[in-house]
């Protein structure tokens, strides 16, 4: 079924009165004036939480969307939400600069007071945020979900005790950091999970190389990182999880290759380490 716009009634309750366009390669956002309307996937606290530890967040070397409130003060009307629109678009082969801004982006989130930050809302119940807590062994695999994967039985087999301390990170850069000419790099469509920042860039190491075509040189880029090994291994963990829950999302052909070479390498760190 093709995506349909949010509604008029929703676009007057946050009190926009251009046309919704469709913006590309997102599934359903929608861009209407200088808002991002998505449809609410998880309990408007957390959009509540985003706003408190955003508000007064400094930007170093990039720019960040928040959310914003409809004209009563609510987050969500009708099952829409509203984020700033933020100018740019998602460059090929800028993995490096990503995992820069990934590097920025921690470090002020980690300058925040702790208080703000932590605990994070009630959990959430989608595949992204199950397949995490997988990962890292807070949730059991569902009964029956990969008993016959012997690729994600060796990851799972290969963890190790992390002795990096979480913080609140963005676990879903790769797509997520925009470039405009003349603009400092944005960061859209916060996806805040509180693990070590590694995971972070393993997440993005990860998804460059099996679905963008990075070269394995990019794991060794970020080698010496602490406990980078595990954070690429539950980062794969977590992607592999995520498409088992979501049926349709494990690579297949080229991509099923790179897949391959990524988790051989990284097996092979952590074996090594």
């Amino acid at each position: 079924m093709r995506p349909q716009p949010p509604p008029r009634s929703v676009l007057a309750a946050f009190g926009l009165t251009d046309a919704p366009h469709r913006l590309p390669g997102t599934g359903d956002a929608w861009q209407v004036g200088d808002r991002v309307l998505k449809r609410a996937a998880a309990d408007s606290s957390w959009l509540e939480w985003e706003e408190l530890v955003l508000s007064p967040f400094e930007e170093t070397g990039f720019r960040i969307q928040r959310p914003q409130r409809a004209l009563d003060g609510s987050f969500v009307v009708d099952g829409w939400f509203a984020r700033d629109y933020l100018a740019g678009a998602h460059r090929s082969r800028r993995w490096r600069e990503i995992i820069s801004v990934a590097d920025a982006l921690h470090a002020a989130f980690e300058a925040l007071p702790p208080s703000l930050v932590h605990p994070l809302p009630i959990p959430r119940g989608d595949a992204w945020a199950r397949a995490d807590r997988i990962a890292w062994e807070e949730e059991p695999m569902p009964t029956g979900l990969g008993s016959a994967d012997p690729i994600l039985g060796e990851l799972l087999e290969a963890r190790r005790p992390v002795r990096v301390a979480p913080q609140l990170i963005h676990g879903d850069l790769t797509g997520n950091v925009l470039f405009a000419d003349g603009l400092a790099p944005a960061v859209i469509d916060f996806s805040p999970y509180w693990r070590p920042a590694g995971y972070a860039i393993g997440v993005i190491v990860a998804d460059a190389v099996v679905w963008e075509g990075a070269d394995l040189a990019l794991l060794e880029a970020v080698a010496g990182r602490a406990e980078i090994g595990q954070c690429l291994l539950r980062a794969m963990i977590f992607r592999h999880v995520t498409a088992l829950l979501l049926p349709g999302r494990l690579p297949g052909g080229v991509a099923a290759e790179r897949y391959a070479s990524l988790r051989g390498a990284v097996l092979a760190l952590v074996r090594t380490a």
